[in-house]
């Protein structure tokens, strides 16, 4: 676990993530995060879950479809 604190930013309020959780999260300045509420809180991520779940339906056609596909790419 990761304590961050927030800070004043303005009339904003901000969270200063350290250096070595934005190299794990592959993230640099002015890279977007999303903030999720779950069951158990909140959850920080650099993908957006709508986007994640058409890519679920994308890969599941491309899997059933994967011949007629290969053939229209011709």
């Amino acid at each position: 676990m990761v304590a961050l604190k927030l800070s004043k930013h303005g009339n904003s309020t901000g969270v200063v993530l350290p250096k070595d959780v934005l190299a794990r999260m592959k993230l640099a300045a002015g890279d977007t995060v999303y903030l999720t509420e779950t069951q158990d809180g909140y959850r920080l991520t650099p993908y957006a879950p709508e986007f994640e779940e058409q890519m679920a339906v994308a890969r599941r056609i491309m899997k059933t479809h994967r011949d007629v596909l290969r053939e229209l790419a011709k």
